[in-house]
């Protein structure tokens, strides 16, 4: 792959030009996407120009967005070259870090050999049964490192930053790994401004709608006939906070979702659960407390009390760290500054 600048020398917001060439034809239409729509992304992102020019790509704008649409498309370009897919996260995740993971994993003489590959040359991988899960952002980055070195880790931010996805995708890589014996997700059984008792059934059929997205993470990462061997015998579990009650939690790689809608005595029971052998992983976002007027919220007792603690670590996420759809984040921001 080579590139070539013209001019040599531009100034810092003049108009240039880069030449990045792809030596692999095949390899190049996959990086371009379906009627150029990867390309389309890019240019969109950046505020480039990209045209293609038989084996190679010519971007065109600023000088320095032109750098770095070249190094994105690299970037992508080594990941087809690995044998890896390209979907629109893959390239969003470019867009948004860069090759900020090239450089080598300073702490990977610390980990064992199952973390090792996961942040192998700085990059962070989560193995799953079904698929490869990348972060997408440093916040994420930083997030899922903690969830490997810390016995007790907080990820708190807006929805749509990944906090139950990505500590779900490592609960599944620890079990599959033989790190623990099995994975256990809960919520607080807080409704949402709507009243679900009424809802026809028995326990399982009332409780199960606000258990919903941690049922969905789990069929992202784990076939379904595994999955439902595995809640059959009781490997994963999935059940509301009040269940927590009276247990000792060994072995396990716990996660409390929601943790905003539970309330200060909850929150001390379920982190008091922590047995030998467990990692536990809370995560919440403030801005969307389900509580009764009146009532605290434990995770903010929680930041208050524990920050100080070894080996818990604190992560927090922002409105740039929604990797759901783009107006996902507009709308936080929007909320944010009517707050």
């Amino acid at each position: 792959m080579a590139t070539t600048h013209l001019p040599d020398a531009p100034e810092p917001n003049a108009l240039t030009q880069q030449i990045v060439e792809f030596p692999n034809n095949f390899l190049l239409i996959d990086l371009c996407g379906e009627h150029d729509r990867n390309l389309a992304i890019v240019e969109q992102a950046l505020e480039v120009q990209i045209l293609r020019r038989g084996n190679q790509l010519a971007v065109h704008g600023e000088s320095s967005q032109v750098a770095e649409a070249a190094e994105v498309l690299q970037a992508l370009y080594t990941r087809l070259e690995g044998g890896k897919t390209l979907e629109a996260g893959d390239i969003d995740r470019e867009l948004r870090m860069g090759g900020s993971d090239a450089g080598p994993d300073r702490d990977a003489d610390t980990r064992d050999g199952d973390q090792l590959e996961m942040f192998r040359g700085g990059k962070v991988e989560i193995k799953t049964r079904k698929k490869l899960v990348e972060p997408r952002t440093e916040a994420q980055k930083a997030y899922v490192r903690s969830l490997f070195d810390n016995d007790l880790a907080f990820g708190i931010g807006p929805a749509g930053t990944g906090k139950t996805y990505l500590a779900v995708a490592v609960g599944v890589s620890m079990f599959i790994d033989g790190h623990v014996d099995r994975i256990i997700l809960s919520r607080p059984a807080v409704e949402a401004g709507e009243k679900l008792g009424y809802l026809p059934g028995d326990m399982k059929d009332k409780v199960d709608p606000y258990m919903q997205p941690l049922y969905d993470a789990l069929n992202d990462f784990l076939p379904g006939k595994q999955l439902a061997k595995l809640l059959e015998d009781k490997k994963i579990e999935i059940a509301p906070l009040a269940f927590m009650r009276g247990r000792t939690l060994s072995n396990a790689f716990v996660v409390l979702d929601e943790a905003q809608n539970a309330t200060t005595m909850q929150m001390k029971m379920f982190l008091t659960r922590l047995g030998e052998g467990s990692r536990m992983v809370v995560t919440g976002d403030r801005t969307q407390i389900d509580l009764p007027r009146g009532v605290a919220s434990g995770l903010h007792d929680a930041e208050r009390l524990l920050t100080a603690i070894p080996r818990i670590g604190f992560n927090y996420f922002t409105a740039s760290d929604v990797v759901r759809h783009p107006l996902v984040a507009a709308i936080i921001k929007a909320y944010e500054a009517d707050g």
